[in-house]
């Protein structure tokens, strides 16, 4: 379960989505969030399948490494599809006792589910087609303008990309410390929930030893190499926008003003 989370990994390549500017993969995203959020009907989401399958094909990520990273969150998935089709109130279709199942909120579980599939698939593509360097360049650049009022934008953007990027490192540092205590006759696997829960306590203790390690290390690594933070700092590469970028937010916002044309009409 753990390999398959896909939240800050990088998939290297040389396509069309990898080669876009940051910035633009950022503001995307943002607007592709926004126009989830505004679909209020199923006819919408073919246009949103359709985004998603015509950026899958350009980034020529492979679709079941982007649908691995659904199965840690099925869990997620079913308590809101659960929530949404017995809490809905209207016309009952069945009846479980004291819980009733209806068609307004087999409608509605179903809707949200989907938004959820569609929001976690889309947004996995920022990081799977997006270096950690270029996505913290993204980011300070797109928060450069808010320095005006103290916003720390270097280090917030810093933070930010350390952050997406450390999480697959801690989840194989679980794995590693997992197999470990499962030889040495430890089990994670058998009993309900709550006992798988209790189970995986002692995964914690070794586990936030390593991560104040790597943290160490990697502040260690930076001081070395003479890191103070974005004041007067260059860079090798210099984020310029290309005709491929601008014709990328332009269709992206014919997209999001379609999508807000569907709710309205």
């Amino acid at each position: 379960m753990l390999k398959d989370i896909t939240i800050g990994q990088y998939f290297p390549g040389d396509t069309f989505i990898h080669n876009l500017d940051p910035r633009i993969k950022i503001l995307t995203i943002v607007l592709y969030i926004m126009s989830l959020f505004f679909v209020n009907n199923f006819f919408p989401y073919i246009f949103v399948v359709g985004f998603i399958l015509l950026a899958v094909y350009l980034s020529k990520v492979p679709i079941r490494f982007i649908l691995k990273g659904l199965k840690p969150l099925i869990f997620i998935i079913l308590i809101t599809f659960f929530i949404n089709i017995f809490m809905t109130k209207g016309e009952v279709l069945y009846e479980l006792g004291p819980l009733t199942i209806t068609k307004e909120g087999l409608y509605q579980a179903v809707f949200m589910a989907l938004r959820l599939i569609f929001l976690v698939t889309g947004t996995s593509l920022l990081t799977l087609t997006t270096s950690p360097i270029a996505l913290t360049d993204g980011i300070e650049s797109l928060l450069s303008p808010f320095k005006k009022i103290g916003l720390p934008a270097h280090e917030l953007a810093m933070m930010m990309t350390i952050a997406l990027r450390f999480i697959p490192t801690l989840l194989e540092e679980t794995d590693k410390i997992m197999k470990a205590q499962m030889a040495r006759g430890a089990d994670f696997e058998s009993g309900n929930i709550i006992n798988r829960a209790k189970n995986l306590v002692p995964l914690l203790v070794p586990l936030f030893i390593n991560a104040f390690r790597r943290a160490d290390e990697l502040a260690t690594a930076m001081e070395a190499r003479c890191y103070r933070g974005g004041e007067n700092r260059t860079r090798l590469n210099e984020l310029q926008l290309q005709k491929s970028d601008v014709a990328t937010i332009g269709a992206m916002i014919i997209f999001f003003g379609g999508i807000i044309s569907l709710r309205y009409i």
